[in-house]
């Protein structure tokens, strides 16, 4: 892929994530108005990241790809000095708005994450949080651990959360059986999407329909991030994640993860890697 093609992905995505954005704000699967009314409450997300995390009281940490900011605002709810980092102005905007209502410090930048190390000081953070349902809206994988490793001071973390390549690979219009359809490695040319849709309950259809994506296999993620001077300190696959990735052949359970109704050892559906920079 080169430049040009990378930007027009980049352009399309940014405009479906800036119709999302205002839609996902209001939407009760978001929970911005529970956020409000209980200074307590925690995204889904973040509470099953909970018993990996541990104690990141007075870390600075940058939550990348942030969207709205429901995941930031829970982390800084645990005691992190939060930044977050989105490429959407609308995005962001939300994610003000809600920190604001919340009385939160947050220090949202816009930007690419390729371009993160240049928006944010280099080696000043503690913590790089990356949530789950990010990475395959990248084209490189290597470009990404270069900005982690770049944003991280040495001794500093790495915690990501994301969709398992090899559920990413199989056919989500199949409810009758697992099958594999779509790349499991990295690959040049993107997954390209026409959706009206998005994945909590909204008001309307998307208007800028089109999408696209990208898949990374475990091992390119794994060897990237060592490549630019990481050490990987946990890696966990996980049966669930927080979204019906399957329609037909999953159920949500009372943690809000979605999981296979039957045969859940088959599949892995998250994983969970953690990492340090060493240098």
């Amino acid at each position: 892929m080169n430049r040009s093609q990378e930007l027009n992905s980049f352009a399309l995505n940014r405009a479906n994530w800036d119709d999302r954005a205002e839609l996902h704000a209001a939407s009760p699967d978001y929970q911005a108005e529970v956020f409000v009314a209980d200074p307590s409450h925690l995204s889904s997300v973040v509470r099953f990241d909970l018993p990996r995390l541990g104690d990141i009281a007075n870390l600075r940490a940058v939550h990348l790809q942030c969207h709205i900011g429901t995941d930031t605002l829970s982390l800084a709810r645990l005691g992190a000095r939060m930044s977050g980092l989105d490429f959407s102005p609308v995005s962001l905007a939300q994610a003000r708005t809600l920190a604001q209502r919340c009385n939160t410090a947050i220090d949202y930048v816009e930007a690419s994450v390729y371009d993160a190390a240049t928006a944010l000081t280099p080696a000043s953070f503690d913590l790089v949080y990356t949530g789950i349902g990010a990475l395959n809206w990248l084209p490189r994988i290597d470009d990404w651990a270069r900005s982690v490793a770049a944003l991280l001071k040495p001794g500093g973390r790495l915690f990501l959360r994301e969709g398992h390549p090899l559920m990413f690979s199989l056919d989500e219009e199949r409810a009758d059986e697992l099958v594999i359809r779509h790349p499991y490695f990295e690959h040049v040319a993107p997954m390209v999407w026409d959706d009206a849709h998005t994945y909590v309950q909204t008001t309307r259809p998307l208007s800028a329909r089109t999408t696209h994506e990208w898949n990374h296999g475990l091992g390119e993620i794994v060897t990237a991030l060592l490549r630019h001077g990481l050490e990987i300190s946990a890696l966990e696959e996980h049966d669930s994640l927080p979204w019906e990735a399957l329609p037909g052949q999953m159920e949500m359970g009372p943690d809000e993860e979605w999981r296979l109704r039957s045969g859940r050892e088959r599949v892995p559906l998250s994983y969970t890697l953690q990492a340090r920079r060493t240098r």
